[in-house]
């Protein structure tokens, strides 16, 4: 700030002016008027009002150094807002930004594009690609002009985005191996187990071309799909993806990718915990080699006779190895409820030696008969309303439970067809209730093998985030490698989800995270800084505890903004 004289035919005016950058244009705004020199003379005693202005300034420019002064901002309720001037802009991205650099995202991008030779902004462009995947899930069109609802402007243009992704298609292999390596330097990577699956992402179209195809759905939908495949550490962090042709197997997916992990990531040591669709035999003697292991789950349904009699027999049911044995039978419904007994015998099969632990919980057995008898419920309804719908049902439906008949009770064919409950069907399936198997090579008890597995719900909620909150379905590209790029985009704003949900400890859920970070907005007062329009919360204070810079202030002067987007950039 500076003094400024203004003299015009009947008096002199003392101003404090401040100098202002925006645009790229150079200006000064009035920050007070001190008055004429007829009144200062008047107010000060004969001291020179000059000088006494210029001491005066020092001293704003000092408070201001201290960031103590006290912002006058001043508005008029005459004045129409100028048409087309934005002027609230989003600041929840920063946090997200701050672990971007963390990653080392930005110089990977400046590596790419010395290695291509391009003149767009690879790193405006990924940048903008996963926050507002985060923040404004959309498509890449809507993406393009959502993101200049962040503090700093996007530096690029619309057909820009498009020759970015399939740069990022071919250089996703190299993308992951080093996210792998820079995430090392955030915090630790726990590989000591891997948790693998596969879920696939439908299409708004009916033709199938490339990746694009019709396979078994997974939310059975008639649409082409694609498939996916994600590798996740044992903190719930990813590590590693793949894009497959909706068609193809998903046995048959685990072992590139894995193979991928061998070579490019250096890890030789680990187990790979998978759901009983990824569990063929091949891909359990392709994890019985060298240092690594696998822990898979076991349809008791589908094991051999001998081996289900031993598995649902109620006798011989061990508890956490305190050298008893238990009964089934003769559990107490109270007592017992939240225990988990087990069993366990090794196997010899096609050369493959493995260990079948089976568990028994009461509270297990409760959860899977309430689902039935809700699903029971349903069917009694249709039967009741409109048996017309009934259509054929995958296993899990609860139409299966609605027996079609066409003869009468005496063997007589009817003129009509009858419905009812098939009570065989529910008794067959109560015989599993409380049940649950998996088969692994380790000679670990069976305790932590049970405590391992029960964590496979952290890499079904990674899909789930990624569908639901990310929006990564539908998928409206049609170029391949538009597509594996889309999905590599959604990888990586998974990854530095997660690792800022390991800042906050895990205290927030998604929704609550996302919808904070969203909310974190600030109307810009011109010349002066970013005043936050957001609510301030338990959620804000510990992102900014977490992060080490806050936002929060009544205004965030242009200076200070200036440093914690330097900040968010270290």
């Amino acid at each position: 700030m500076r003094l400024s004289v203004s003299k015009s035919k009947n008096s002199t005016s003392l101003y404090v002016i401040k100098s202002t950058y925006e645009n790229g244009v150079h200006s000064s705004k009035i920050v007070e008027k001190l008055g004429t020199l007829n009144e200062l003379s008047k107010k000060l005693n004969g001291q020179d009002p000059i000088e006494w202005a210029n001491k005066y300034i020092e001293g704003l420019n000092k408070k201001e150094k201290e960031e103590n002064r006290e912002i006058l901002v001043k508005y008029s309720p005459s004045k129409v807002i100028a048409k087309g001037e934005q002027r609230s802009f989003n600041g929840g991205y920063l946090f997200l930004q701050k672990i971007y650099h963390e990653l080392r995202l930005n110089k990977l991008c400046t590596e790419i594009s010395r290695k291509y030779k391009f003149a767009f902004n690879l790193d405006s462009i990924l940048s903008r690609l996963l926050y507002a995947r985060i923040i404004y899930p959309s498509s890449k069109l809507a993406t393009f002009q959502l993101s200049t609802r962040f503090i700093e402007q996007p530096h690029f243009e619309l057909q820009h985005v498009y020759r970015a992704l399939e740069v990022i298609a071919r250089e996703a292999d190299s993308i992951q191996s080093s996210l792998y390596n820079n995430s090392l330097r955030i915090s630790k990577r726990n590989t000591g187990v891997l948790y693998y699956d596969c879920t696939n992402y439908f299409f708004e179209i009916e033709q199938e071309d490339g990746l694009k195809q019709y396979g078994p759905s997974k939310e059975h939908r008639p649409n082409p799909i694609v498939q996916m495949g994600l590798f996740m550490d044992s903190d719930g962090i990813p590590l590693a993806f793949c894009i497959n042709r909706g068609n193809t197997n998903e046995q048959l997916t685990l072992k590139p990718l894995e193979e991928k992990i061998l070579s490019d990531f250096e890890l030789s040591r680990f187990v790979v915990c998978t759901d009983a669709g990824l569990a063929s035999e091949s891909n359990r003697k392709f994890n019985n080699k060298g240092e690594r292991a696998f822990i898979t789950t076991q349809s008791i349904k589908k094991l051999k006779a001998h081996l289900m009699k031993w598995a649902l027999d109620p006798k011989d049911w061990s508890l956490d190895n305190d050298g008893k044995t238990y009964d089934l039978t003769e559990l107490d419904e109270k007592k017992d409820k939240d225990k988990v007994f087990h069993k366990e015998r090794w196997l010899n099969e096609n050369g493959l030696e493995q260990k079948i632990v089976v568990t028994y919980s009461i509270k297990y057995r409760d959860y899977q008969r309430s689902i039935r008898n809700s699903q029971i419920v349903r069917a009694r309804k249709l039967i009741d309303s409109n048996p017309g719908k009934l259509k054929k049902c995958n296993p899990n439906d609860y139409k299966r439970f609605i027996h079609k008949s066409l003869c009468t009770a005496d063997g007589e064919l009817a003129e009509h067809e009858t419905y009812s409950i098939d009570t065989e069907l529910i008794s067959k399936e109560e015989a599993f209730d409380g049940f649950y198997a998996v088969c692994t090579n380790l000679e670990d008890d069976a305790s932590a093998i049970i405590r391992v597995n029960q964590r496979r719900w952290e890499i079904e909620e990674c899909f789930r985030i990624m569908k639901s909150e990310f929006k990564a379905r539908p998928v409206y590209l049609s170029r391949d490698d538009r597509i594996e790029a889309h999905f590599a985009t959604c990888f990586i704003s998974l990854l530095i989800f997660r690792l800022l949900e390991k800042k906050l400890n895990g205290k927030y859920t998604c929704p609550e995270i996302i919808k904070g970070l969203r909310n974190m907005n600030f109307l810009e007062a011109k010349g002066e800084g970013y005043i936050p329009s957001y609510t301030r919360t338990d959620f804000t204070d510990d992102l900014h505890e977490a992060f080490g810079f806050r936002t929060d202030y009544q205004i965030v002067s242009t200076s200070q903004m200036k440093k914690i987007l330097k900040t968010t950039k270290s």
